[in-house]
């Protein structure tokens, strides 16, 4: 029909499938949290007064080589972290999965899913934890973000 890539995920009410990834990463470490599935990954979590229950990263030494860097970003106790601690605290005391699904689908659908698309010239990256930092949209506009 001619729709970019953008476009027929929002007339098929879709999301992509780097916000999809997402999704099933918070959902994931909303089970280690609620020992539903085992924690291979020994993530770690506390109570904070403010922020509700947030997750904890582990430590890495900055001076080990670039590419270690990159495979501790990328691996789920960093990004599974990073994106629990990105969406509000709400969604993260959800009491059962199922209201964990819905509330997470709910809010989702407030962030603009927009991902870099081969041929496309983009300048940012899709994802919550971008979201979250304010990089594509004030602060202010989404001050629901915790």
């Amino acid at each position: 029909e001619g729709l970019s890539y953008w476009e027929r995920l929002h007339r098929l009410k879709l999301l992509s499938l780097q916000r999809r990834r997402e999704r099933y990463i918070v959902i994931h470490t909303w089970k280690i949290r609620n020992e539903i599935v085992p924690n291979s990954v020994s993530m770690k979590f506390r109570q904070s007064p403010r922020r509700g229950p947030v997750a904890t990263m582990p430590s890495f030494k900055h001076q080990a080589q670039k590419t270690m860097s990159t495979h501790y970003e990328s691996s789920f106790a960093v990004r599974g972290a990073q994106l629990w601690n990105s969406i509000p605290r709400e969604i993260r005391e959800s009491p059962s999965l199922q209201a964990l699904k819905v509330s997470l689908g709910n809010f989702l659908r407030t962030i603009p899913d927009e991902p870099p698309v081969k041929g496309y010239a983009t300048a940012w990256s899709n994802s919550l934890t971008e979201w979250k930092k304010g990089v594509q949209i004030g602060v202010s506009e989404y001050s629901f973000i915790s």
